[in-house]
This record gives C-alpha cells, structure tokens and sequence, in this order.
C-alpha cells in the first residue's frame, strides 16, 4: 500500500521520488532517479500501546542505487511516521530518520588528499550525531592537518597557525589558492558559539559543542577541500594539457621548419632552361 506522508516536522526530510533529481552519496553523480532503481514504501506495523504518539507506527524503508556504473553502491533511509486516524492512506511525520546506508554524510574525498587528513573527516562525520563533541574535536585536528599540509605552516596551537596563515593573505606570500574569502569563512566560523574555544585549546582536549556547530566545521573542512586541494589538481592537470598540447604541436612543426631550411632558394630569373635540339 502507497502512503501520503503529511509532513508535520519542520525539519522533516521528504522522500524522494521518482523522476527527480538525486546525487548520490558516495561518488556525487547527479542523476534523475528511475523506478527501475529505487523503491520507496511505507510498513504499517500492527502494534498496539506505543507511548509517544498511542497510534500504529509506520516505517519507511527508501532503497536507491546510483546510476554511475563506476559506482552502483546502494543508498538505504528510514523514516518513522505514525498513522493518520482520519486518513488511511497518509502518515503523519516524520518523527525520526535514520541514514542506514551510506554509514555517514561524509563525501567522497580524493586520494590526492592525504589519508591521515581524509580519516579524520570521514571519523568527524560518521559520529557527528552520536557524539558532536568528539566529532568536533576529530574535525578541528583535520582543519590543523589541513593548514600544515597545504599551507606549510606549523605552530602549537591551531589559533596560532591560522593567525599565521591571515599574516601570510595579507602579505601576499600565502598559497595561490588561498584568497581573502576563503580565510573570511575560517574567520566567521571560528567566531561561533564553542568553536572559538575549539580553536585555542589543544586539538586533543575535547570542547563541548552541539550538532550543528560541529556540522559547521565539517562544512568548513569541505570547503576547504574543494577550494584549495582540488582547485590546485584541477589547474595541475590544466596546465599539464595545455604544455602537452603546445609541445605536441612545437613537433610537428619542426620537421617542416628544417625541410625548409634544407630546400636552396630558386629564383626566376636566375634559371636557365635548355633545349636539346635532333641533328
């Protein structure tokens, strides 16, 4: 049976469905999602007595696989609503959801990033829920890991290193891909609640923070990411084509250049044309 979800949280996450925009969690294709790929149903459960809402509670198991043939990984949800006692074929909801698969909303990193910095933030957020404070304490080491990798600026505190990096913006001798507003951000968020407080201990020592302030960090990390560590492979790999391309063709135009070089000048009236005549 196909149920109506009547969505009375504010914050509820509505299901997907058929024929619309969908981008997968592990590899990030964007698609358009096919009925031959996903399901999406709802299972009323025939219990009696529940203490929260004293109605039957229905769950939701969503199921889509990605469309990438590269990637075909299966993306699993669960929603908790409750049946409508006027309406058969609506639930009220959702009241709880759950991502059973992938394990967290962590992004597929690439391996040009090294993989001490890339397993702090997949270990961020896989317990940002379940634990903001370790998740924080894990994603501010990221951000520390990320300023020395890149930046090449190591000091004992993280508050310290990115003083640093504002001293190296403002005089110029900062990596290319670090601009103003990339540091404006790192600025802002350090200005929030706790995380201030994140950015002047010891990146061991464990702050108390809530869900959505240890999201911001994570947000900051990704950030970071894709503005320094994949802008800087996409402009490597730009100027390696266009050098290849520009050599490629300085070949091929160098045997031409020596065959002319090689070839004596010819001019009119300079020849002489003999005729041979039969006696």
């Amino acid at each position: 049976m196909r149920f109506v979800l009547e969505a009375k949280n504010p914050y509820a996450v509505v299901m997907v469905q058929v024929g619309e925009n969908w981008k997968c969690p592990y590899c990030g294709h964007a698609q358009v999602l096919h009925r031959d790929r996903m399901d999406n149903q709802w299972h009323h459960q025939s219990v009696k007595g529940w203490k929260h809402f004293g109605i039957h509670p229905i769950v939701s198991i969503s199921a889509i696989v990605c469309a990438n043939s590269e990637c075909r990984e299966l993306t699993l949800n669960a929603i908790l609503g409750r049946s409508n006692p006027s309406r058969d074929d609506a639930v009220e909801g959702p009241y709880k959801t759950w991502t059973l698969l992938p394990p967290s909303s962590a992004r597929p990193q690439p391996d040009y990033i090294p993989k001490a910095i890339r397993d702090d933030y997949y270990e961020a957020c896989a317990i940002c829920e379940l634990s903001p404070k370790a998740s924080a304490t894990a994603i501010r080491r990221c951000l520390q890991g990320i300023i020395r990798d890149f930046c090449g600026i190591s000091k004992k505190r993280l508050a310290d290193e990115i003083n640093e990096l504002r001293d190296q913006v403002h005089s110029g001798k900062a990596p290319p891909s670090v601009q103003p507003d990339t540091l404006a951000a790192i600025e802002q968020v350090r200005e929030i609640g706790n995380i201030g407080t994140h950015m002047e201990a010891d990146t061991n020592v464990i702050v108390d923070v809530d869900p959505e302030e240890a999201q911001i960090l994570i947000d900051l990390v990704e950030l970071l990411f894709e503005d320094w560590y994949v802008a800087r492979n996409d402009r490597t790999k730009h100027l390696a084509k266009i050098l290849s391309i520009a050599e490629e063709k300085k070949q091929k135009q160098e045997p031409a250049q020596k065959l002319d070089e090689e070839m004596p000048e010819v001019s009119g009236p300079n020849v002489q044309v003999t005729h041979e005549t039969k006696d």
